[in-house]
């Protein structure tokens, strides 16, 4: 089909004098993972509850596989996975009995024995929800999201809390679903995730969006020269040595000076640029080891996008 599995247009959610989503706008396409990403407070957690059909918009319009997520909710309930963050699970439930309830709602569901498998909870089937480890609880939510074989699935922070055995399974589930047609949308503050794992990425900020393409687009042309020296250098003698634009920044990391150099020309600088740094540290004595060019990543875009100050 051609039609999005999810159409966000213009949405808006206020909180009494508090507007948390401001015209949102976006769009994710069946067998495909789109990331929504942003710092706290952005509207990430209101706009996707509103898509989930637990909160009303104020503005705007919201189509979940061509419905109405509140109005069509029944009919949507069957199609939709949900994985929460907090779990979403009965305290007292054992875990292989609460994923095969989950199953039983569902015409066509996953063999439940084979996803506990597949997500490393076999051994733990018959253990309560509340005795389960953090990272256990998060495969567990995980599962019941996605036993009903969905069209869409919403997963919040799906990987939060585990351990890289766990994150590496989670994510082939997640390549798994992609490949089977399914829309996920995934929201995460783990940028290499996002980076790893979407086709599409949407970054939010105070409730619209700040910018949005494939994690190839976003930080595509840009690249930075880095090393590392043993004693300081003088950055603002290296500064005046770059083209137009340049910029130099460090950080002291296990007792040695880490040094980034970048340019905020449109495009990835040629290897004249790399050259440049080279020479200067040549004429000035410095040895600067580690030498090379860092592609930037999703993580530079989130920050350069979004601020480095801290939320609250």
């Amino acid at each position: 089909m051609d039609t999005p599995a999810l159409e966000v247009v213009d949405l808006v959610k206020r909180y009494g004098a508090t507007t948390a989503v401001t015209g949102l706008s976006f769009t994710a396409r069946r067998g495909a993972v789109t990331a929504l990403l942003g710092p706290n407070g952005a509207g990430k957690t209101s706009t996707i509850e509103i898509c989930e059909g637990f909160r009303h918009a104020d503005g705007g319009s919201v189509r979940v596989l061509g419905r109405d997520p509140v109005t069509d909710a029944a009919e949507l309930k069957p199609r939709v996975g949900v994985m929460p963050q907090s779990g979403g699970v009965p305290t007292g439930a054992r875990a292989a009995e609460w994923l095969r309830l989950m199953a039983s709602f569902h015409a066509h569901p996953i063999d439940p024995d084979l996803l506990l498998e597949r997500l490393g909870l076999t051994s733990a089937g018959r253990t309560p929800f509340r005795r389960l480890s953090g990272g256990q609880q998060q495969r567990l939510s995980l599962a019941c999201a996605v036993v009903g074989r969905p069209e869409i699935v919403f997963l919040d922070e799906p990987t939060a809390g585990l351990d890289p055995q766990a994150r590496m399974a989670t994510w082939d589930l997640v390549s798994a679903l992609r490949a089977a047609g399914v829309a996920v949308i995934l929201t995460t503050h783990h940028m290499e995730e996002a980076e790893r794992l979407a086709d599409h990425v949407v970054i939010i900020d105070h409730g619209s969006v700040v910018t949005e393409g494939t994690p190839a687009e976003l930080t595509r042309g840009r690249r930075d020269v880095c090393f590392s020296t043993e004693t300081p250098i003088d950055s603002e003698a290296l500064r005046a040595a770059l083209p137009d634009g340049g910029e130099v920044t460090s950080i002291v990391a296990g007792g040695r000076h880490e040094y980034t150099v970048a340019t905020h020309a449109a495009e990835a600088p040629g290897p004249e640029f790399l050259a440049t740094v080279a020479a200067w540290c040549a004429s000035a004595g410095v040895l600067a080891e580690d030498l090379r060019v860092r592609r930037r990543t999703l993580e530079d875009v989130f920050l350069e996008t979004t601020g480095r100050e801290l939320r609250d």
